[in-house]
């Protein structure tokens, strides 16, 4: 039975959290599943638009999902899942059926439906709408603290604040060819990093943490301090912060067509654990 929700109770966390342990054993890899999403879906009271789709067996255990997460109110990431023994039962096909009308009822503007590359079913749901591929990223992990490396004193890392918005902005537009659209809002949480290189801005990150998991995200180096060591000073810096405060790994993700990050990442010690295919659904 399908169930629209505007708000996770307790009992819904447990049965996405039990569903995801069941197809990750079942398909190895991980699903981008943002875990403080749901928790903070879980403290809201509800009532306002669908956040997410859970789907229940008669004994009430969760045998599909979908979850709805946007930062700018514009696009939407879906991910969803399947209960590997409910799998060819037309489950995958209902649930996704009511995702695009979910986007829709909300005006989104465009919806990115994320599929781990290994799932054949996942692509030909994707394929079975029209939906394109948009783009494609692999997600990294680091499982220990990086090998010690030269740290240089010129380059400081500091919170960053509504001053620093119009630089960094710049910096994720030259590295992204977009600019940001949830900036601004991101200072709040406190985990936007400006990084300085004697005394000027040169790059920018964030650094949320997700239970025993930190996560780097919107990583930029300006061009013209790439090259010299900074990225790589950088990451081995907050990889070791996460694992000091007792973090048990630390994620990031990149495109798999950039290979001069990836290079850089794996030098560091992250490990390829999934490719994710991103798919525009048609709205």
């Amino acid at each position: 039975m399908l169930h629209p929700r505007t708000h996770l109770t307790a009992d819904d966390l447990r049965a996405v959290a039990d569903l995801e342990e069941r197809v990750v054993a079942h398909d190895g890899g991980r699903l981008k599943i943002e875990w403080d999403s749901l928790r903070a879906r879980s403290a809201d009271p509800g009532g306002g638009p669908t956040t997410d789709l859970l789907w229940t067996a008669p004994d009430g255990r969760g045998v599909g999902y979908v979850g709805f997460d946007s930062w700018d109110g514009r696009t939407v990431e879906l991910v969803g899942m399947v209960d590997p023994a409910e799998r060819g039962r037309g489950t995958g096909t209902v649930l996704l059926d009511a995702a695009v009308q979910v986007c829709r009822d909300r005006g989104f503007a465009q919806a990115l439906l994320i599929v781990p590359r290994p799932s054949e079913a996942g692509h030909r749901l994707a394929r079975r709408l029209g939906a394109p591929l948009e783009h494609s990223e692999h997600a990294l992990r680091l499982d220990a603290p990086p090998a010690a490396g030269d740290e240089d004193p010129r380059t400081t890392l500091r919170t960053a604040t509504a001053e620093d918005l119009d630089v960094l902005a710049d910096l994720l537009a030259d590295a992204f060819g977009h600019p940001p659209t949830h900036l601004a809002a991101s200072f709040a949480e406190g985990d936007t990093v400006a990084v300085e290189h004697e005394g000027a801005v040169v790059g920018t990150l964030r650094r949320p943490r997700d239970g025993a998991s930190g996560g780097i995200y919107g990583f930029a180096v300006a061009p013209m301090f790439q090259g010299r060591g900074i990225g790589r000073d950088v990451l081995r810096r907050v990889s070791r912060e996460f694992f000091a405060d007792g973090a048990t790994s630390v994620r990031l993700e990149v495109a798999v067509d950039n290979d001069r990050a990836l290079g850089l990442y794996t030098s560091v010690g992250f490990r390829r654990v999934q490719t994710e295919d991103y798919y525009d659904l048609p709205l």
